[in-house]
């Protein structure tokens, strides 16, 4: 009887630490997590979170006028000064130019001293986005010992047709006159033409003809006789600046509406500029430029204008 109670206390023993077993098991199974995986994917995560002090990295080209040149090129050194993860070249080659390569892809911004609509087809145009960020206006310049102050508008267009050829013809001194001109593609040549003379030139036989505007200065500079026209931003004492019908070529008498030959400095981008891009053109718009670069280097700031002039070339008054 002794050994049956004993048999019988061995086998509930056994049941019941072989149920113990078995809970713990399963209790281990259900709490234990795969902490290595999870722990793993939890610092491999990518974070979404914006980077507080993100800063400004690319590059920037900027092509075409030469007469809003001066002014970009300075207003970028100061821009990449302040960013040094960005780059911007500036180059010149004329409004035409800078126009076709915006359009084209090959730079990120054009300059121009005309509407693109005056340069490229409307299809074309229709792509570009205008930024104006100044105004430039534009004054016949001739050598300095060219003694002649003012001229009319029928005599610049006696000039540069070839029609009066020497300069006693117009009160000065007997001296064969000299034509330094710009290309077809200029932004500066098709503003003079359009609000100096009011019509469209051929290129005569023996004028000079230069894409830079630094190096028209120079010719003239240089040359008994000559005559251009350049952007108010390049003038010195180099070269004399003629009168418009009496009118002198000055920020006061373009911002009233009296001197007639000045243009919207563009720079046109194909489409919403990107992030660097946008950056710069807002900068080009701070009182920083706007008040210091733009009335430093001759160019007249947008809200000084007394008036507004249209693609058609009518002006009104604000």
């Amino acid at each position: 009887m002794k050994k049956t109670v004993m048999l019988i206390m061995a086998m509930v023993l056994t049941f019941t630490l072989a149920a113990c077993g078995q809970n713990t098991n399963n209790g281990g199974n259900a709490s234990t997590p795969p902490a290595t995986n999870n722990a793993g994917n939890a610092s491999t995560e990518p974070s979404t979170e914006p980077t507080p002090d993100t800063k400004l990295e690319g590059s920037i080209l900027a092509t075409g006028s030469s007469a809003l040149q001066p002014l970009v090129d300075q207003a970028s050194k100061a821009f990449m000064d302040a960013n040094s993860g960005v780059t911007i070249q500036v180059q010149g080659g004329g409004s035409g130019t800078g126009l076709t390569q915006v359009s084209e892809g090959q730079a990120d911004i054009g300059n121009s001293d005309v509407y693109a609509e005056e340069k490229l087809d409307a299809d074309k145009s229709a792509e570009l986005i205008d930024h104006q960020v100044a105004v430039v206006a534009m004054a016949a310049v001739v050598n300095p010992k060219v003694n002649v102050d003012t001229l009319t508008k029928q005599q610049l267009i006696d000039i540069f047709t070839g029609k009066v050829t020497n300069w006693k013809e117009l009160g000065g001194d007997d001296q064969k006159i000299v034509i330094v001109n710009r290309p077809a593609s200029s932004g500066t040549r098709a503003t003079f033409e359009k609000y100096a003379l009011g019509t469209k030139t051929d290129d005569l036989q023996g004028s000079i003809q230069e894409d830079s505007s630094g190096t028209v200065r120079k010719i003239i500079g240089e040359t008994p006789g000559a005559i251009g026209y350049l952007a108010l931003s390049y003038l010195d004492d180099s070269i004399k600046t003629i009168a418009y019908e009496g009118v002198a070529a000055n920020e006061e008498n373009v911002a009233n509406g009296t001197y007639p030959v000045w243009a919207y400095e563009h720079m046109y981008t194909k489409g919403e500029p990107n992030a660097v891009v946008k950056a710069f053109l807002d900068y080009m718009m701070t009182d920083e430029v706007q008040d210091g670069a733009v009335v430093e280097l001759g160019y007249i700031p947008a809200k000084n204008m007394q008036v507004v002039r249209d693609i058609e070339g009518n002006i009104t008054k604000k």
